[in-house]
């Protein structure tokens, strides 16, 4: 591994640390998806070991198969249907808190947990920080409604794509049985009215836009010496 890429590991560690250590006893966890969130399940881990009783709600069968593997106590949205804290990574963060989340194909379950999380709390390295939303926009689609769903959102001005897996042929399939599809937008100026506006496509289950839950974010910013804390009051209007 190269220096950088244990510097990156490192500052994914702090934070993901850091975010285990805010979770309290007794709470009801959301567990998000991604290499960050994975070291705060490891952190938490410990944790529990030690005494800490809390129960986690996993946004993947991924999560949930490392959750267990760490013996980190689970259950459902059926059992708790609000959830004291959620943690979860982001693939872009701007100065506002408003997110591009879904590189890792969960988005849509990871928007249902945010949702019902009083906090939310995102964990990343510094190289996720960015001035502007600019990044691909990850939607999960029907697969019946793909090609309608494909020409509404051409019409937005985004180049769609049909994400492709790696070590199978076809599509990526999400774990509620959906196609993926990465929307190229280029920069994003209104980011709140395109998350509202693609929302609207008959066929199109949720997108990777989070701009809504910026009140109740903070944003861990991983680094190897001190990690950087930014929450809603942070916002400059």
């Amino acid at each position: 591994m190269s220096s950088d890429a244990d510097a990156l590991a490192a500052a994914k560690r702090a934070a993901g640390y850091l975010a285990a250590d805010m979770i309290e006893d007794g709470m009801i966890v959301g567990l998000g998806t991604g290499s960050t969130v994975y070291y705060m399940i490891e952190r938490l881990s410990l944790r529990i070991r030690e005494g800490l009783d809390i129960s986690g709600i996993p946004t993947s069968f991924q999560t949930a198969i490392r959750a267990r593997e760490y013996g980190i106590p689970l259950t459902s949205l059926d059992d708790h249907p609000t959830i004291d804290i959620a943690v979860d990574g982001a693939d872009q963060i701007d100065p506002q808190l408003r997110l591009i989340k879904g590189r890792g194909a969960a988005l849509t379950r990871e928007k249902i947990i945010a949702a019902a999380a009083f906090t939310l709390v995102i964990v990343a390295d510094d190289q996720k920080m960015v001035p502007g939303l600019n990044g691909t926009v990850p939607v999960e689609v029907l697969p019946f409604a793909i090609q309608p769903v494909m020409a509404q959102l051409r019409g937005f001005g985004c180049r769609p794509v049909i994400r492709e897996a790696v070590k199978k042929d076809g599509p990526v399939i999400s774990d509620n049985g959906n196609f993926i599809v990465d929307c190229i937008f280029g920069d994003i100026e209104q980011p709140e009215e395109l998350e509202s506006a693609i929302a609207g496509i008959p066929g199109l289950i949720e997108s990777g836009l989070f701009c809504t839950y910026a009140d109740k974010t903070t944003v861990i910013i991983g680094d190897q010496k001190r990690c950087k804390v930014i929450t809603s009051a942070d916002i400059v209007p």
